[in-house]
């Protein structure tokens, strides 16, 4: 698959253009991989008017905000849809939580990491067994770790399509659009988290800061990634 050249024919297609391509190409084999963030509700909103029948999945952690739970069902009722929803395996979150603890990766990166596997990465592989291409909510903007993403990418480790609608957008930019086409929304970005994941690792930002300066905030910015989106 020759990725530069994808790239160069959408490099200047609108997101609704990209999608309505690789969801007619792939069809039952290609899913948007959503984290509740306004991203991911934005091109939740985008897939949905092309195709209702669209497959959306979700990863439930077990350490989620209850404000992104009440998200999963508002969702959900908002576009007639049952997103399916990844958890992690029990008896290795089990094993996992008696060796480490509740809480280990506060004590470092490797922990972390650990815990990330366990709860998200394993998951996540699960579901990409049923897929030949996804679609996730990366914009360069949002940390450090992203600036050098590109529209359109080959992932080497689960062997499929990654495609990035939004990838050129601006915060602003997405917010338009949920607050045009009334997308639902996790209302913790209304009290100052701009990225929301497991509610143990997630904090509240002072204005000015980077996007993504609550995720993971005890480790360094290069650091900030469950190893999902790492190059």
């Amino acid at each position: 698959m020759d990725i530069e050249k994808l790239n160069k024919q959408f490099g200047q297609s609108s997101p609704e253009v990209l999608l309505r391509h690789f969801l007619e190409t792939y069809s039952d084999r290609i899913a948007l991989s959503s984290s509740l963030s306004i991203e991911d509700q934005t091109l939740t909103d985008m897939i949905l008017k092309i195709n209702p029948k669209a497959r959306i999945f979700t990863l439930d952690t077990g350490r989620l905000f209850p404000e992104t739970y009440q998200l999963i069902d508002k969702t959900n009722l908002h576009y007639g849809i049952k997103m399916e929803v990844f958890c992690p395996q029990t008896e290795a979150l089990q094993q996992f939580v008696r060796e480490q603890g509740i809480n280990p990766f506060y004590e470092s990166i490797e922990k972390r990491h650990a815990c990330c596997q366990v709860r998200k990465l394993e998951p996540l592989g699960r579901a990409f067994k049923t897929l030949d291409a996804w679609i996730c909510g990366l914009r360069h903007e949002q940390s450090v770790t992203r600036t050098e993403m590109q529209l359109i990418e080959w992932d080497e480790k689960h062997q499929v399509l990654k495609i990035n609608p939004l990838i050129d957008w601006t915060e602003a930019q997405v917010w338009d659009y949920i607050k045009i086409h009334h997308v639902p929304y996790n209302k913790l970005h209304d009290k100052g988290y701009p990225s929301i994941g497991c509610e143990p690792c997630t904090r509240a930002v002072k204005f000015g800061e980077d996007i993504r300066s609550g995720r993971w905030w005890w480790e360094s910015p290069e650091h900030r990634e469950c190893g999902l989106h790492k190059q």
